[in-house]
């Protein structure tokens, strides 16, 4: 199948096609119209000379632009339990649950502890004590890819050690 090269010029030749293609993928219709318009901004703002192919430019902009939306939401959707109200924590009423909230603490503090120490002290600066990426790299001296990374396998090690308390 040959593609038919589009009339309009510049990014609005590759507008619909963002739009498209990405609001399959996303959550909300308004975060891909948003990434977008992000994504075509910063590469007019930018030096446009120095992109190659702005239709693979804008489609990972777009891209990225999504996964940083979904990772603010997922941050902000989370709110530590000493934030919360008292009348607001979750309440157990079932004689078990501190014999369950002390296993699954135990659990916890052992996954921890077979992790490498830069991925334990991450996950503790930023889960526990609510430190950004970009803090926890620069005090570390690492990159914030870096911080990331090591809080990706610390969360995958822990969703796997911790999976039998989830059922």
């Amino acid at each position: 199948m040959r593609r038919t090269r589009p009339t309009e010029h510049g990014w609005l030749a590759y507008y619909r096609e963002l739009l498209g293609t990405w609001r399959r993928k996303a959550q909300g219709p308004g975060d891909v119209e948003d990434s977008a318009h992000d994504a075509i901004a910063n590469m007019l703002e930018g030096d446009v000379s120095a992109i190659r192919n702005p239709r693979a430019y804008l489609h990972r902009s777009v891209h990225h632009g999504l996964i940083s939306r979904h990772h603010r939401q997922q941050r902000e959707a989370a709110v530590p339990l000493h934030d919360l109200a008292e009348d607001e924590h979750p309440a157990h009423e079932d004689p078990e649950a501190n014999v369950r909230t002390a296993q699954l603490s135990r659990a916890l503090m052992e996954a921890l502890a077979e992790l490498p120490q830069p991925c334990a002290a991450v996950f503790a600066w930023h889960r526990l004590e609510g430190r950004t990426v970009a803090e926890i790299a620069a005090q570390l001296g690492l990159s914030n890819s870096s911080v990331e990374k090591y809080l990706t396998r610390t969360m995958r090690h822990l969703h796997a050690r911790l999976r039998p308390f989830s059922q």
